[in-house]
């Protein structure tokens, strides 16, 4: 029978092998302001409430590389000395309230007509000198959504709940190494507001941070980041012993309801 465990190279080797030691640097962005008031029961209705109130907090990297080396990705679990552990589902939606249930979070790297689909679902483009795009700037997400008349139009909070929710998406829940910028790919998603939660958006930051965990194994892996806030506070909540070594208490559930 074939070995479970494969023979790729893991970051543990370097550990066991009494190698030099780095703990993972992080590449996270994080939510850039707050969402009005007015933009709620917007984002109430899309599922995404609750994931628009996470808290931040100081992440503790050595914690997240120690996790890292005891992350298998043949099982995507964690080999602790207390058993197998993994983050899950119930996790997911206990920590920020996501639709777990559905179809599945989809979309296409290359958008046609980007600069169309803007002024279409946010009322508002960047305005480069091409018209075909793939990504937005967190900077001017920011700077065209954050600060909403008190008079705004229906029109004009819908676009602003999706920029927020696109914010969210790549701030928070599946951020990268794209230098602070969300893909437009999750844009058509969010057409209508009453059919965003037919989606399993916890379904997609799980797998997207097992992808992150399994890549992240690697020997010469440098960088890690998709949802660590979700990780380090499963970490603490699960293994509430990790919360009495690190000083820190464990913050259940990320959101301030």
């Amino acid at each position: 029978m074939a070995s479970l465990i494969r023979e790729d190279p893991h970051i543990s080797d370097t550990v066991n092998n009494m190698g030099l030691y780095h703990a993972l640097r992080d590449r996270v962005n994080s939510l850039g302001y707050s969402p009005d008031a007015q933009l709620m029961p917007y984002l109430e209705i899309t599922g995404f409430g609750s994931a628009a109130l996470t808290r931040t907090f100081d992440l503790q990297y050595n914690l997240i590389s120690a996790l890292v080396e005891r992350w298998r990705p043949e099982t995507h679990t964690f080999h602790l000395p207390c058993g197998e552990y993994t983050v899950t589902l119930e996790d997911v939606t206990l920590h920020f309230g996501l639709p777990i249930d559905g179809s599945v979070v989809t979309g296409v790297s290359a958008i046609a007509e980007s600069d169309a689909l803007c002024y279409s679902l946010l009322g508002a483009s960047p305005g480069d000198d091409e018209s075909n795009f793939s990504d937005l700037k967190f900077t001017w997400l920011k700077a065209k959504f954050e600060h909403l008349s008190i008079n705004a139009t229906e029109e004009e909070l819908i676009c602003a709940a999706r920029a927020y929710i696109m914010h969210i998406i790549e701030g928070v829940l599946m951020p990268n190494a794209n230098n602070k910028r969300v893909h437009l790919q999750y844009l058509p998603l969010l057409a209508d507001l009453r059919n965003v939660s037919l989606y399993s958006w916890g379904s997609a930051v799980l797998a997207i941070l097992y992808r992150e965990l399994c890549q992240t194994t690697k020997p010469d892996t440098i960088d890690i980041g998709r949802c660590l806030v979700l990780l380090q506070s499963w970490a603490l909540y699960r293994m509430s012993f990790l919360a009495l070594v690190s000083h820190q208490p464990y913050l259940f559930p990320l959101v301030n309801r």
